[in-house]
């Protein structure tokens, strides 16, 4: 996510080798979404440059490979595991959390299958796990059992947030594709741990994606006085405003808990050139 095209040139200096682009993103954001470990699993030479170009309290939510939680639905997956967890090394401390995103089909009758994979992962890895199945929402009991589950094991529950992306219909083509794509599903709020981790879908419209975060804001503030840990992950369909709205999504919440840190202050663009 951090060589998103729209950011280059406008927030992160361009042209930047891909060795640098990760660095550029740290000056702007002090955590980041591994979305693409999704996909296919990074050489360790290039997690090695990732952890290079990141400070040491910089935090990775790093998502599974999609061969672990989708097509083998966390059985019989451990060869692959162990080969993401071996690539993942060098970043060390820096992982925040292991993402286990879940498909949609995986419901309720699947609870054993995950207890028994959070219970194999290595103890010194957070595990946060996002899950879609409408049951998880609707049923207060089968979600008592999946916290019960997680609970057992110190991992997280990730909520989604799509609410506000919901509440009108799609304007752009980028909403009109994540109208599609992205689960409708309620809101939750409920940590399970000190490190509670957020995903946020606002709208393309600024105002609208400031106006339905207050929730979180005011959620982020009530962790962070409990002494919990909050990672919030402001999104919009396009994404190309993230950068400065996770910015202002984070002084909103150090106007309420000042004693947290800001964030990093970006690089300079450097001055405009002819050539």
């Amino acid at each position: 996510m951090w060589a998103h095209p729209p950011w280059q040139g406008r927030f992160l200096p361009h042209p930047l080798p891909p060795g640098e682009r990760l660095r550029a993103y740290a000056g702007w954001c002090n955590a980041v979404e591994g979305n693409t470990t999704f996909y296919a699993t990074p050489s360790r030479s290039t997690v090695e440059s990732w952890a290079e170009q990141t400070k040491p309290g910089f935090r990775f939510v790093v998502k599974l490979p999609k061969t672990v939680t989708h097509e083998r639905r966390l059985a019989g997956s451990d060869d692959d595991l162990r080969t993401f967890l071996t690539a993942m090394e060098p970043l060390g401390p820096r992982i925040h959390a292991l993402w286990v995103q879940l498909p949609g089909s995986f419901g309720p009758s699947d609870l054993g299958t995950l207890a028994g994979f959070l219970r194999r992962l290595p103890e010194a890895y957070r595990c946060a796990v996002e899950v879609r199945h409408r049951a998880f929402f609707d049923d207060p009991r089968c979600a008592r059992d999946l916290e019960r589950v997680l609970s057992g094991v110190g991992a997280e529950w990730v909520p989604f947030d799509t609410t506000a992306f919901f509440q009108g219909r799609p304007g752009s083509d980028a909403e009109r594709d994540a109208w599609t794509k992205k689960p409708r599903v309620p809101r939750r709020s409920v940590a399970l741990t000190d490190r509670p981790i957020v995903r946020y879908l606002g709208r393309d419209d600024t105002q609208k994606t400031v106006d339905g975060w207050q929730f979180w804001v005011e959620k982020a503030a009530e962790w962070l006085r409990e002494g919990r840990s909050p990672t919030v992950f402001v999104h919009t369909p396009d994404n190309d405003e993230a950068l400065t709205l996770v910015r202002r999504f984070h002084d909103q919440v150090r106007e309420r808990v000042p004693g947290v840190e800001p964030l990093p202050e970006p690089e300079p663009l450097g001055p405009p050139t002819l050539f």
